[in-house]
């Protein structure tokens, strides 16, 4: 069993910058791809990015140019770089991670592990 489990989250202004992370315990060597998604209470949950073991990547739209994702060299720890933080951006953000695929198919979902979750919340 595959536990995730995020930290970095806070509150931040406009335009600013936070890096999530998240760290992965137990058989992690058996994650193809991991990915980042975040939740608006009321609204469904969105896929934000992607990274697969070859380390190709998938962005959503709102994320190019802004958010990084990237991995340790051990593939055990997730991160998110967020740069030019919006409004619009505050969310719950969970890691997620699949046992097989690439990183479209975490994109994509649904995964077969999820985090708990890390607030973000991006202030005027």
């Amino acid at each position: 069993q595959v536990q995730l489990v995020e930290s970095g989250g806070g509150s931040v202004q406009a335009g600013g910058s936070l890096r999530l992370s998240c760290a992965g315990s137990r058989d992690v060597r058996s994650i193809s791809c991991m990915a980042w998604f975040r939740q608006v209470p009321g609204k469904e949950r969105e896929a934000v990015a992607a990274i697969d073991r070859d380390g190709h990547r998938t962005y959503a739209d709102f994320a190019k140019n802004r958010f990084t994702i990237s991995q340790d060299h051990a593939k055990t720890t997730l991160y998110l770089q967020m740069n030019s933080l919006k409004i619009e951006d505050t969310a719950i953000y969970y890691c997620a991670a699949n046992s097989w695929g690439v990183a479209h198919t975490c994109y994509s979902g649904p995964p077969h592990y999820w985090g708990q979750g890390t607030q973000v919340t991006v202030s005027s």
